[in-house]
């Protein structure tokens, strides 16, 4: 399963920002995968803190493998011992264990994250341990499939917006504005800004003052 959006998206930006209209036609549909399950998403977010996309990967794999489903019945059935077997640091297993408690507790409701407002789902999901703002940003978008979400937090959201606009620096404020450009729409923009701030468009270069930008953020 991959992000919903379509014409009614992308017409929408390019008519509000054509410099961004430019670089959706060149880049053309972008598929990004989305996970429904809530549960799952939020320990894929978890495993994938600070690690690389290839090692995260790998050790996913391995737990659907192993668990057969991520749920926090499998979780807690499985236990620490075989949750950090699978090469998942303890701290991890721990917020992993935790939130598997929260859930099978009653005291997260998965269903009920799905009817609040964004900010207050950000809220919730932040709660939680070793869950932060940007990782509940990036579950709204390819888990909840929210039409929304920009995240100042996000380093190559930064990088592809300074790309794009030839900017050496976002700051806050300059953030905001194209926040409200691309609203109601800021998922789809910030497929296109990732796209740009990966190289899709090879003669787009970052403005910034010469430092290694990292392309993932922490949560």
């Amino acid at each position: 399963m991959y992000f919903a959006y379509g014409p009614q998206q992308t017409e929408y930006l390019k008519e509000k920002d054509p410099v961004l209209g430019r670089v959706i036609d060149r880049v053309g549909p972008i598929r990004r995968e989305v996970d429904p399950d809530l549960f799952s998403s939020v320990v894929h977010h978890i495993v994938g803190q600070q690690i690389s996309t290839k090692a995260q990967q790998t050790i996913w794999l391995r737990m659907q493998s192993t668990l057969g489903s991520v749920s926090a019945e499998t979780v807690l059935a499985a236990g620490p011992a075989q949750i950090q077997a699978m090469g998942i640091s303890s701290r991890k297993a721990g917020y992993i264990l935790d939130f598997a408690q929260r859930v099978q507790g009653g005291a997260f409701d998965l269903a009920g994250i799905r009817q609040k407002s964004d900010q207050e789902a950000i809220e919730q999901l932040a709660a939680l341990r070793g869950v932060g703002v940007w990782t509940a940003q990036m579950i709204l978008l390819f888990c909840l499939q929210r039409p929304d979400v920009l995240s100042f937090d996000d380093l190559a959201i930064q990088r592809g917006l300074r790309m794009v606009y030839h900017h050496r620096k976002i700051d806050q404020k300059l953030f905001a504005k194209y926040r409200r450009r691309y609203s109601p729409y800021g998922s789809t923009a910030s497929l296109y800004l990732w796209a740009v701030a990966g190289g899709a468009i090879p003669e787009l270069r970052d403005p910034a003052p010469s430092k290694k930008v990292q392309a993932k953020s922490k949560a």
